[in-house]
C-alpha cells in the first residue's frame, strides 16, 4: 500500500500539468457527450474562456501570494469595489476612459499594498487582514452603489469585456507566440550545453514544440470560427507571459519562492522580506483592478454583487493547479489551468441546469481533493 502511494506521489509530482490537461479533456468530453455537442461549439468555447479570464486574472496574482506563504480572502470584494468605482466614474462623472482605467488601476495597487503593509510590517496574519478587507471592501461597495446596479455609458469601457481581436491580428499573435517559444527553447538548450548541463534529446524538444504549435493553432482556429480571440482572454495571456517570466527569469521571482520555502533563511540571507511581500500584495491588487474592469465591462454595469465568492474560485484554481498549501510551490500557468477547470465545471453544469448549490458542492469537493493530493505529495517528501 505504501509503495503504491509513493508511486502515485512520484507520478503526480512529475506529470502534474499533464494530469491536469488530461482532466480538462475528460471534463470537456463528458460535457460534450451529455449536451449532445453543445458544450464543444466555438461559441460556447469563447464564452467559457471569457468566464475563465476573470478568475484567471485573480488566480495569477493569488498564486504568488500562496507561494509566499500567505493568503488573501479580500480579492472578490476588491474586484467588486473597483468595478463599482469604474461604473460610478463613467456614469456619474463622465470621465475619459483612460482616466477611469488609470484611477482604478492605481487604487487597486494601493489597496493591495495596504493589505501588504499590515501583513509585512505590522505582522498581522494575512488571513485576518484579508478577512477584514473582505468585510470592509464589500461594505464600501454596497455604500457607494447604494445597493443598485450602475450602468456604463462609455463604449470604450464596454469593449474591454466584450470586444474581440481582429482575426488577422489573432493569427499573427499566435505565430509570434509560437516563434517566441521556439527561440526560448533553443536558447535554453544552448545555455545548458554551454554550462555543461544535461540537454534533452532534440527530438523531445521538437515534439514538445509540435504539440504546442498544434494546440495554439487549434485554439485560434476554434475561436476564429466564432468572432476571434476575446479581449479579456488576450489580456489574460499577456499576464501569463509577463508573470511567468517574472517567476522564472528574475531575482524577484526567485525571492518569492524562497520566502515561501524558508522565510527565516531568506531573511538572514539579506533579502528584504517585507518589501517583497508588499509588492506581491500590490500585484494582487493590480489583478483585482484588471478583473474588476473586465467584470464591469462584460456586464456593461457595476453590480453590488460583483466578485461574490471570487476569492474562493481564485484560491481553488491555484491549489488545483499545483500550488502548495505550505508555500514555496506553484506556477502561473498551473493556476490558469486550474481556473480553466473551474470555469469548465461552472459552464458545463450551468448548461445542464444543475442547481447552484450542487455546483458549489462539486467545486468544494474538487478543492478538497486538490489539497489532499498536495498533502500526500508533501508527506512523501517528508519521509
Amino acid at each position: 500500500m505504501r509503495t503504491s502511494t509513493k508511486r502515485f506521489q512520484q507520478f503526480f509530482s512529475r506529470y502534474k500539468i499533464l494530469t491536469l490537461l488530461f482532466a480538462i479533456v475528460v471534463i470537456w468530453v463528458f460535457f460534450g457527450q451529455i449536451t449532445d455537442g453543445a458544450f464543444l461549439t466555438p461559441r460556447n468555447f469563447s464564452n467559457l474562456l471569457r468566464q475563465m479570464a476573470i478568475t484567471g486574472m485573480l488566480a495569477s496574482g493569488m498564486v504568488f501570494i500562496i507561494i509566499a506563504g500567505e493568503i488573501d480572502l479580500s480579492v472578490g470584494a476588491q474586484l467588486g469595489l473597483l468595478g463599482g468605482i469604474c461604473a460610478i466614474m463613467d456614469y456619474h462623472y463622465h470621465l475619459p476612459v483612460a482616466v477611469t482605467i488609470g484611477t482604478v488601476v492605481v487604487l487597486g495597487v494601493a489597496m493591495g499594498m495596504f493589505n501588504g503593509y499590515w501583513v509585512a510590517y505590522l505582522r498581522v496574519p494575512s488571513f485576518i487582514v484579508s478577512l477584514a478587507g473582505f468585510l470592509a471592501f464589500r461594505g464600501a461597495l454596497l455604500g457607494i452603489t447604494q445597493g443598485v446596479t450602475i450602468p456604463l455609458e462609455s463604449e470604450g469601457l464596454v469593449m474591454i469585456g466584450q470586444a474581440y481581436l481582429p482575426i488577422m491580428l489573432g493569427n499573427l499573435l499566435g505565430l509570434a507566440v509560437f516563434a517566441l517559444l521556439a527561440v526560448l527553447t533553443f536558447r535554453s538548450r544552448a545555455g545548458r550545453a554551454k554550462h555543461g548541463l544535461s540537454v534533452a534529446p532534440l527530438w523531445q524538444d521538437l515534439a514538445k514544440l509540435t504539440l504546442i504549435g498544434a494546440m495554439i493553432a487549434g485554439f485560434i482556429a476554434t475561436l476564429n470560427q466564432y468572432e476571434g480571440i476575446p479581449v479579456p482572454v488576450f489580456v489574460t495571456l499577456i499576464i501569463l507571459g509577463v508573470f511567468s517570466f517574472m517567476a522564472n527569469m528574475t531575482v524577484f521571482g526567485r525571492r518569492i519562492y524562497s520566502i515561501g520555502s524558508n522565510l527565516e533563511a531568506t531573511r538572514l540571507s539579506g533579502v528584504n522580506v517585507r518589501v517583497v511581500k508588499m509588492i506581491v500584495f500590490g500585484l494582487m491588487g493590480l489583478m483585482c483592478a484588471l478583473a474588476g474592469l473586465t467584470t464591469t465591462a462584460r456586464l456593461a454595469a457595476g453590480s453590488p454583487s460583483a466578485g461574490n465568492l471570487g476569492e474562493l474560485d481564485a484560491i481553488a484554481s491555484c491549489f488545483i493547479g499545483g500550488a502548495s498549501s505550505r508555500g514555496g510551490v506553484g506556477t502561473v500557468y498551473g493556476a490558469l489551468i486550474g481556473a480553466l477547470i473551474m470555469a469548465s465545471l461552472d459552464n458545463g453544469m450551468s448548461m445542464l441546469g444543475v442547481a447552484s448549490f450542487w455546483q458549489m458542492i462539486v467545486k468544494g469537493l474538487i478543492l478538497l481533493l486538490a489539497v489532499w493530493v498536495d498533502v500526500m505529495s508533501g508527506a512523501g517528501n517528508e519521509r
